[in-house]
């Protein structure tokens, strides 16, 4: 992914961030992935990491419509997703087969609910959705962007992400066509 392409997106991220009210702290850790697939356009998501404890952590994510974050589980990480601005798409699967029209149980703004495999539940600004460990889950924005929430237990991107397409990456390879607005997680 161009770096010219990174700080157009983070300066989106900003934009959205500052028109919904949500203040960055100082030095926030930012991440611009295309999940190793070369098109962020399809498969791309921007990440503020809020904070970052050995309990807990917190994210600030931004996503135009089209951006998937492609199917993953985590083994440990339990998160909340929440619709912090425009309306989220998120769909689960009880296993990485990812059948659809299966029967699932997942808290939904803090009730358990029925939902279906396979099918996309869009929750409006300010719902939000547990997922446990294990559940298999994807998201886009469902309106034309979407700022989204994340709080979970923590975090660990290297060894905590499983996807079910081998091929994903979880950074991406940069071309320095420009130089960085901000300094992201990956960079060295």
């Amino acid at each position: 992914m161009k770096r010219s392409r990174i700080n157009e997106l983070v300066r989106a991220a900003s934009r959205a961030f500052a028109r919904t009210g949500w203040t960055l702290p100082p030095a926030p850790r930012w991440d611009v992935t295309d999940f190793g697939l070369g098109d962020v356009d399809r498969f791309g998501l921007v990440l503020v990491n809020l904070a970052e404890e050995p309990e807990y952590c917190e994210k600030l994510m931004y996503a135009r419509r089209g951006m998937v974050t492609p199917a993953h589980t985590h083994r440990k990480k339990k998160e909340d997703i929440i619709s912090r601005s425009g309306e989220l798409s998120i769909t689960l699967w009880p296993d990485a087969r990812l059948i659809d029209g299966e029967a699932l149980s997942a808290k939904v703004n803090g009730a358990m609910r029925t939902v279906v495999s396979g099918r996309p539940l869009v929750l409006a600004s300010g719902e939000r959705i547990t997922l446990e460990p294990g559940l298999y889950h994807a998201f886009t924005a469902h309106s034309e962007e979407c700022v989204i929430g994340e709080v979970s237990t923590a975090n660990d991107d290297a060894n905590d992400n499983f996807f079910v397409n081998p091929d994903i990456g979880r950074f991406p390879d940069i071309e320095e066509d420009e130089a960085p607005v901000v300094r992201l997680v990956s960079d060295r």
